[in-house]
């Protein structure tokens, strides 16, 4: 109750334009009960993060207002002069220039994790970058148009049945973001969560899937991951004609993409780009 009243104070606070998660973790679904759901319709602002912080990012969206899919303070923000300058840049394209359309660009180069935080000698560093290989077309073709929604898969399992989960016939025309967690759940894991949510029919009303680059994992994991994404979405249900985009910068990955949940994107299946067709801040 602690942790949604500070929440509340902050959303009720005239004199805060945005709100930035800290860290993530594993149990904000508890906040969920606890959450004054007229009261965050009647504040829009800018909330941002990724991981366990999903969870109140779909309940923001569940409510009609745009929330923002993207990196946290401890685990994006702060290691920014570490990471590529192209990082900044987006950030302040995001949430301080708005406009009627965006162009993501992929960052060229990629982190996984930072040293130890525990050591403060190391606070705002990264681990050294390496190449990124950039989007992967894992199947589909052509440009097709949906609402951006979704975010850490597991962190995602656990909404299902709950409030901020979507409604019957909001999945329709979405474009589904899916990310792995550090915990990086396994091919079978990861089948049994997306086999959940085709039982529920998301795959029979999504436009398209985004997947975003796996953390840690080498290229036989990655592999192996998305090989568990297509047996379940186009083999056991039937969904070959969907576009999948893969290995794009968003959720536990540096530096990391802001996509605003709520917005509708572009997703060109035939050069694995994405692009925002509207505005996201108003």
């Amino acid at each position: 109750m602690a942790r949604a009243a500070d929440l509340h104070a902050a959303l009720a606070d005239p004199s805060i334009a945005g709100i930035v998660c800290a860290i993530g973790g594993d149990d904000s679904i508890r906040l969920l009960p606890h959450l004054d759901r007229d009261l965050i319709a009647a504040n829009p602002k800018i909330v941002l993060g990724f991981s366990d912080n999903v969870t109140i990012l779909a309940a923001v969206r569940r409510l009609g207002i745009v929330s923002f899919h993207g990196p946290s303070v401890m685990a994006g923000f702060s290691q920014m002069d570490a990471l590529e300058p192209a990082f900044r840049r987006h950030v302040d394209e995001l949430l301080f220039e708005p406009a009627d359309g965006y162009a993501y660009e992929p960052y060229g180069t990629l982190v996984d994790g930072s040293p130890d935080w525990r050591d403060a000698a190391k606070a705002g560093l990264a681990n050294p970058p390496r190449a990124d290989n950039g989007p992967q077309v894992l199947q589909g073709s052509g440009r097709i148009t949906g609402e951006l929604f979704g975010g850490c898969l597991e962190v995602l399992d656990w909404l299902r049945g709950t409030w901020a989960w979507p409604a019957s016939g909001e999945w329709a025309g979405r474009l589904l973001m899916i990310e792995p967690s550090e915990d990086k759940p396994s091919p079978l894991a990861v089948s049994r969560i997306l086999r959940a949510f085709g039982v529920l029919g998301v795959f029979d009303e999504i436009a398209g899937v985004i997947v975003g680059r796996p953390r840690d994992h080498d290229a036989d994991e990655r592999r192996a991951f998305e090989t568990a994404v297509l047996e379940v979405v186009a083999g056991e249900f039937g969904r070959s004609d969907l576009p999948i985009v893969a290995n794009l910068p968003f959720g536990h990955t540096d530096p990391q993409w802001i996509l605003p949940l709520g917005v509708p994107a572009e997703l060109d299946a035939d050069r694995g780009t994405l692009r925002l067709v509207e505005s996201w801040l108003t």
